[in-house]
C-alpha cells in the first residue's frame, strides 16, 4: 500500500520505486526477446550452412562416380583396342599381311565406341559385304570417318561404316569386322560394309577408288568364306539410290561384280602360296 505524507498525498519515493521496478521489467522482457530473436537467427544459419554442406557432399560425390565412370569407360575401351590388336598380332595379321594376302593398304582408325556409329554389337557370321556411296562428293576417306566419330558428341543420327575408300584410294578402318556398323539397315546384322568416296553427284568411283574397291572387297570374300555373289548394293537391300552411279548403270555394276570374281581367284593363288 502507498505511503501518505503528513499533507495525504502519495509519497514521491514510492512512484520512483514503482516506476523503476516496471523499467527493469520492460528492459528484461526486451532482452528476452533479443536472445529469442537471435537463437532464432542463429538456428536458421545453422540449418541453412548444414543444408550447403550436404549439397557439397551430394555434389563432390556425385563428380566423383562421374569421374568413377569415366575412367572405366576409357579403361575399358582402351582394353578392346588393346584386344583387337593383340589378335592382329598374335595371328600374324595386320595391314603388311593384308597386302600380301591381296588388300589394299588398309589405315586402321577406329572409332571411339558409342552407339552412334559404334555400337560394339557382334556379327556372329559375315554373309555379305555391301558396297555404298558416300553421297558426299569430294570428302576424303578421313573426313567421313571423322564425321562417324563426332556422332558421339553431336548425336545427329546412327550411321558409320566398316571402312571408307578414299579419292586416292587409301582405305581406313573404322569398325573391325567382328562388330556391326550401321549402314546396311537390316543387314547390319550380317554384312560388312564399305563406303566409297566419290569427286561429283555422278557417283562414278574414280579409277584409284575402284581399283581399292574391288581388292577390298575380293579380301573380304576370301577372309569370310564368300564369293562375288555375296556382294550387293545398299540399293539391294532397301532399294535406296546407292551406290548411285551403280545403281543407275547396272551394266557398270555388272563389270565390278566381275572384277571382284577375278580378283578373288587371284587372291586365293595367293593365299595357297603363303
Amino acid at each position: 500500500m502507498l505511503q501518505k505524507n503528513r499533507s495525504g498525498r502519495k509519497s514521491t519515493g514510492s512512484v520512483k520505486t514503482k516506476r523503476k521496478s516496471v523499467s527493469k521489467s520492460k528492459t528484461s522482457a526486451a532482452h528476452r526477446k533479443t536472445s529469442a530473436g537471435k537463437s532464432r537467427k542463429n538456428s536458421r544459419v545453422r540449418q541453412r550452412n548444414l543444408r550447403m554442406l550436404l549439397i557439397c557432399i551430394i555434389l563432390m560425390v556425385g563428380v566423383s562416380i562421374g569421374c568413377w565412370y569415366g575412367i572405366n569407360n576409357v579403361q575399358e575401351r582402351e582394353r578392346k583396342e588393346q584386344e583387337v590388336l593383340l589378335e592382329q598380332e598374335n595371328s600374324g595379321s595386320g595391314p603388311e599381311q593384308w597386302q600380301k594376302e591381296g588388300a589394299p593398304y588398309i589405315d586402321v582408325e577406329l572409332l571411339t565406341p558409342n552407339e552412334y556409329s559404334r555400337p560394339q554389337i557382334p556379327i556372329e557370321s559375315v554373309k555379305y559385304i555391301a558396297i555404298h556411296y558416300t553421297a558426299n562428293p569430294g570428302a576424303t576417306a578421313m573426313a567421313n570417318r571423322n564425321y562417324f566419330e563426332n556422332l558421339a558428341n553431336t548425336h545427329e543420327t546412327k550411321v558409320s561404316s566398316h571402312f571408307v575408300i578414299g579419292l586416292d584410294g587409301e582405305v581406313v578402318q573404322c569398325i573391325p569386322t567382328s562388330e556391326m556398323s550401321y549402314a546396311t539397315n537390316s543387314r547390319n546384322v550380317d554384312t560388312v560394309s564399305i563406303e566409297c568416296c566419290h569427286q561429283d553427284e555422278i557417283g562414278k568411283f574414280n579409277d584409284a577408288t575402284y581399283d581399292s574397291a574391288v581388292k577390298l572387297t575380293a579380301w573380304l570374300c576370301v577372309r569370310f568364306g564368300l564369293t562375288s555373289e555375296n556382294v550387293i548394293r545398299h540399293y539391294d537391300v532397301t532399294g535406296k539410290n546407292c551406290p548411285k552411279y551403280y545403281v543407275e548403270n547396272p551394266d557398270a555394276w555388272i563389270q565390278m561384280k566381275a572384277d571382284i570374281a577375278s580378283q578373288i581367284e587371284v587372291d586365293y593363288k595367293l593365299k595357297n602360296t603363303q
